[in-house]
């Protein structure tokens, strides 16, 4: 098969997905399409013009906008089908975070969403807010204030919760709550997207309110 910037792209993108980013060279790029690394050098410039094309790539998965529904209920689905993007790629929002500038995909996307908002009625200067307010949420992911992969809660022994609990009660009185029987208590616990879409049903809420109220 001969080599073509999309069969590099897809197999960049099945790279970082397998190995993460931190994995992906030119060189075991090329190495996995079976070509000598300057081969790649015919369809992308550099690995920064690689990484570029590659979160397009990602982006290109999202659902269009839903047609014939009401502005919020088309946002929520876009949002969560990008978030489902991400999840299958979650090397991207690193990747995203770390460009100077972003992506043609990315622009278009963003584009597209300030379009929703104006559709739903949002004023220019409300639609600023909501795009500021939603910030990275609307592309799939947040930047959450704790790491729930550290080892807290039931990782902890009676005496280290005791010393946290004198410094920093409400922190314990939190994480006690949250890693406490789990199983058996419905939307209790760090579920990142029970999390995520709460967070974002709640933005959603308040801007309806808020545009009503304008």
């Amino acid at each position: 098969m001969p080599l073509s910037k999309e069969r590099v792209l897809g197999a960049a993108v099945a790279l970082a997905d397998a190995q993460g980013v931190e994995g992906l060279s030119m060189r075991k790029l090329a190495q996995e399409l079976g070509v000598v690394p300057m081969a790649l050098y015919k369809h992308v410039a550099n690995k920064d013009e690689l990484l570029d094309a590659m979160v397009d790539v990602v982006v290109g998965e999202i659902d269009p906008p839903a047609g014939g529904t009401d502005w919020k209920t088309a946002m929520r689905r876009r949002v969560l089908s990008a978030r489902g993007a991400l999840l299958r790629h979650p090397w991207t929002s690193r990747v995203m975070e770390s460009r100077a500038s972003p992506t043609p995909a990315v622009l278009a996307y963003m584009d597209s969403m300030i379009g929703m908002f104006r559709a739903g009625g949002f004023s220019i200067d409300l639609t600023h807010h909501a795009m500021h307010a939603m910030g990275s949420r609307l592309l799939g992911f947040s930047q959450e204030l704790f790491d729930e992969t550290a080892d807290v809660g039931p990782g902890m022994d009676a005496e280290t919760l005791r010393e946290l609990a004198g410094a920093f009660p409400h922190i314990t009185e939190l994480v006690v709550a949250i890693t406490h029987d789990q199983a058996s208590v419905v939307g209790v616990g760090c579920d990142d997207q029970f999390e995520f879409e709460f967070a974002l049903d709640l933005m959603l809420d308040g801007l309806e309110r808020l545009r009503d109220r304008a």
